[in-house]
């Protein structure tokens, strides 16, 4: 069964951010998947400052990112850019470590101009580091938030139904892969028992 990684990479404590990260995720676990979250501001500052890739913290976190099928990011976007925190993350991971992972990256902000941030700011990072596929982004206005006296109930249901169906499309695309990789592997399996058999038949 695959793995996915929720990246928080929200500083703040509560994080709308991190809110809209957990919705997201529903509908995934809903379908079976395992979903390990990740909240970036648990790690020690002064290793990721550092890039410290040393510290048992900051190695634990690498190591379930390098393990986990697929990835969800989820980051505030402050003056048209993701977070410093996410930044300093990507930052020290090793150049191809999203490598045949499938990517969800969200974002949250209070305007609409700052969703740019995912396609021309996180998009290119991510592509970078070797993905086998960036699903597409959806971004959630802080307005869209539905709040009651023990916090945040839900979002309007436009936004809901976006960040849904970016969550199944994505689910759908990590199934696709693995479908996808489980042929190409029968196909070499009968590739090589036919080598065997025709070196066999040579033999006799």
């Amino acid at each position: 069964m695959p793995t996915i990684l929720a990246v928080s990479g929200s500083p703040s404590l509560p994080s709308f951010t991190h809110e809209v990260l957990a919705l997201a995720c529903a509908p995934l676990t809903a379908r079976g998947l395992r979903v390990d979250t990740l909240a970036l501001r648990e790690l020690p500052a002064q290793a990721l400052l550092a890039a410290d890739g040393g510290d048992p913290a900051v190695a634990d976190a690498v190591a379930r990112l390098e393990a986990a099928d697929a990835v969800v990011l989820a980051t505030p976007v402050y003056k048209a850019a993701y977070s410093g925190l996410l930044k300093t993350f990507l930052d020290l991971l090793p150049q191809h470590a999203l490598a045949g992972k499938v990517v969800l990256p969200l974002a949250t902000g209070g305007s609409m101009a700052h969703a740019l941030a995912l396609d021309y700011g996180l998009r290119p990072v991510l592509m970078s580091m070797a993905p086998a596929a960036v699903a597409n982004a959806v971004f959630v206005h802080a307005e869209s938030a539905l709040r009651g006296p023990e916090g945040l109930r839900g979002l309007e249901p436009d936004t809901r139904t976006r960040l849904d169906q970016a969550a199944e499309g994505f689910a759908d695309l990590l199934d696709a892969l693995a479908l996808h990789a489980l042929l190409n592997e029968a196909v070499t399996d009968d590739l090589v028992t036919a080598e065997r058999l025709a070196g066999l038949r040579q033999a006799a």
